[in-house]
């Protein structure tokens, strides 16, 4: 009986490694049919620069016979400058229109999938149709000191902008002058001047002026907050119910046409100042601001004066066809902070409940 068993147990254990093992077999055949001919889901993908103005149906064509030839399913289409002579064709010029529709029929003719970066360059969105009032903006301020016993003329110096976080390399003549000149009133605060010169640590980060992107190795993983509560006692501190709303006396030449109580007052003029953020590394045609990301607005004015223009050209995209413009996408953070828009503290009285 119990030779019989064994002699079954072996016979099953063989007819279960057999199984095991066609099924491994069938398993790896799959597998290998799936690398020789991979489905169209799992096709790789490519960047696709353009560099300035280099651009020709020919070329558009041959990349992307080529693309098809050797498996790739996607590209992620981009115009930049790195350097390389500018071509004949203008970005966002009738003629590249053309050219970018004839991509867009060529990719839905060989089943190659599009995703177009949402502005010129490879960090953002953007362009020279963003204007000031629609671009990435900081709150910045200038402050003066006056005595309540002075009878003089109150004149505020407008507040400068503060420097670009990537320097003015970036700026064309025209553009940085657009720069300069972009400039609106926020708000003008007095209070008695402190006794003390406390300054925040950190400042310029904890304001959202600058913020080292966490790729360039040293930015600081948190900005701890050193708050000293004697403060009041020894002179340094601002107190909220001391300070006064001023701003209905400030005229446009920036003269101040309100009287200080006696003391010393500190004045601050606060306004909205573009940050500098331009798109990087575009196409000469396409250098401009940065569009605002807190403002719905000026994004929809970005997105159609880009993407909305080509979409008028190339048509709405077919959702059954393999290929063709299918995604936006933006690229790598490079564009630096902002801590202002035209409707921040609407909105924050909003969120806040105020």
């Amino acid at each position: 009986m119990n030779r019989l068993l064994s002699i079954i147990a072996i016979i099953v254990t063989l007819f279960i490694g057999s199984c095991t093992q066609n099924k491994n077999e069938s398993a790896f055949s799959d597998l290998k049919k799936g690398f020789l001919n991979p489905p169209d889901s799992a096709r790789p993908g490519v960047y696709w620069y353009f560099m300035d103005g280099n651009i020709s149906k020919e070329a558009i064509t041959a990349d992307l016979e080529s693309m098809k030839k050797v498996g790739i399913g996607t590209v992620l289409f981009l115009e930049v400058n790195v350097g390389i002579p500018r071509g004949k064709v203008d970005f966002m010029s009738e003629e590249w229109m053309n050219l970018f529709t004839h991509i867009v029929r060529e990719s839905e003719r060989l089943g190659i999938t599009i995703t177009l970066g949402v502005g010129p360059g490879w960090t953002g969105s953007g362009g020279p149709w963003v204007t000031g009032a629609q671009s990435m903006k900081h709150l910045v301020c200038s402050s003066i000191q006056v005595s309540g016993s002075e009878n003089k003329p109150i004149v505020l110096p407008k507040p400068t902008a503060m420097n670009p976080y990537f320097g003015e390399g970036s700026f064309t003549p025209e553009l940085k002058q657009k720069w300069l000149d972009y400039y609106e009133d926020v708000a003008v605060l007095a209070f008695p001047t402190p006794a003390g010169n406390f300054k925040i640590s950190d400042i310029t980060e904890k304001a959202l002026y600058y913020r080292e992107p966490y790729s360039g190795g040293a930015v600081k993983p948190f900005l701890p907050s050193l708050a000293n509560y004697s403060e009041p006692i020894n002179g340094t501190a601002i107190f909220q119910d001391k300070i006064i709303d001023v701003t209905q006396y400030l005229k446009p030449d920036g003269t101040l046409q309100w009287k200080a109580p006696d003391g010393n007052w500190t004045i601050m003029r606060f306004g909205s100042r573009n940050n500098g953020a331009v798109t990087r590394p575009a196409p000469m045609p396409g250098v401009g601001f940065e569009a605002d990301k807190f403002d719905t607005a000026a994004i929809n004015a970005h997105m159609a004066s880009f993407t909305g223009k080509l979409l008028q050209k190339t048509g709405i995209p077919d959702k059954n066809l393999q290929g063709g413009l299918k995604m936006l996408h933006m690229d790598s953070w490079e564009m630096g902070a902002q801590n202002w828009t035209l409707r921040f503290r609407e909105e924050f009285k909003k969120t806040q409940g105020l």
